[in-house]
Formats: structure tokens, sequence, C-alpha cells
């Protein structure tokens, strides 16, 4: 998360989407009195001691709002980006079997075992994306919500938005697979559906 008093934006960095190349371009226009919280790569944390206490970077609307407080929420562009989810499960499972190579060896065998593993659900990068961007009621809080799929568009139209100037996003922290749809067969794609529901309907995705 980035949350910029000089330029009045936050920024929500929901996990798997290409967060850290967005970060890597709005830290030059942030000031003194802006904060940054993030625990990969580097450890940086905001200056609230409630949000500091999570100790990563992923932290939800729910949570900061009570923070900063109704009004300067409430006047703050905030933004995000969004991952198609059958293609952001896969970037996960890559990623956590990095090591291993566990999901390169039996990719649907692995992620038939992640999803019934009920302690990795608990865990930031396996949460849906709709948790970190909405309300106790479940609406929509952002301003914008990009697509990692057409990101650098929607990164320049956010730019535009905040009168800064864009620059080419490179790609920071990807996962080493081949194209999503590769590696589901239907049974996958059911489950998949059902585990992200409400991210698929929020922001209208589909496998394909």
């Amino acid at each position: 998360m980035i949350i910029s008093h000089r330029n009045q934006f936050i920024f929500f960095a929901v996990p798997k989407t290409g967060t850290h190349s967005v970060r890597r371009e709005l830290r030059p226009h942030l000031g003194a009195e802006d904060g940054e919280q993030v625990g990969l790569f580097e450890r940086k944390y905001l200056p609230y001691p409630e949000l500091a206490a999570i100790r990563h970077g992923h932290i939800s609307a729910i949570e900061v709002r009570p923070v900063l407080g109704e009004e300067m929420f409430g006047r703050y562009f905030k933004f995000a980006f969004v991952r198609n989810p059958f293609d952001r499960f896969v970037s996960y499972c890559a990623f956590i079997s990095r090591a291993s190579g566990e999901f390169q060896a039996a990719p649907a065998a692995f992620m038939r075992q992640v999803i019934a593993n009920v302690q990795l659900q608990q865990k930031p990068l396996f949460r849906g994306q709709h948790e970190f961007l909405v309300d106790a009621d479940g609406r929509l809080q952002m301003d914008y919500v990009g697509r990692n799929e057409d990101m650098q568009a929607h990164y320049d139209a956010i730019c535009a938005r905040l009168r800064l100037p864009t620059a080419r996003l490179d790609r920071v922290n990807t996962s080493a697979h081949r194209d999503y749809r590769e590696y589901y067969d239907e049974a996958l794609v059911a489950q998949v559906s059902q585990l992200y529901r409400r991210d698929l309907e929020l922001f209208d995705y589909r496998f394909g």
C-alpha cells in the first residue's frame, strides 16, 4: 500500500496483480509526508501503528478507512489493479512452489492440493481480490480499478487523473508459467470459479 498526502491518493496493493511494478514507478513522486508499506524485497511500514502491525503491504479498505478517517478516506483518490482469478491462481501456485518445483512437476495435482489447504487460505496472496477493495457491506470502495491484462493503459489513465508523469511499467516479481488456460480441466475450473466467485462477478471476469 502507498498513501500519498502530497498527491492525495491511496494505492491498494492487491496480491499477484503487478503491484511491485506500480510501486516502483510511483515512488519517485512521493514526498517526505507520504508512506508505503511493503514486506517483499524490502520492508517498509506506514506511520500508523495499526497498519504497521499488519506487517505486509496488502492492506484492505476495511483496515485503512478507520485509521485515516472518513474525510481523508473519502477525499483521496483510491485505486488498485485486479487480474483474472484463473490466471492469478496459477501465478500464485507457481509463486509459492518456486523453491520446491511442485507446480512445475504436476500442476493440476498441486493446484488441487492448494485449494484443499485450509491454512493457505488464510494468507493474503490466496484471498479474493474483492476482500481488499470493498467495505463491510461488500460495496466497492475504489475510484478506479485497473486490469492487469491492460496494465500500461490503465496506469497511464491513473497518472493522468493524478496529474503525474507516466512511465513504462517493467515486469517485477513474475512467476514462470504458461498461459493459464493450459493448466485447467473442467473440475479445476469449477473449483476456482467457486473459490473466487465474488471476484468473477464484481470485476466481470470469466475463464478464457
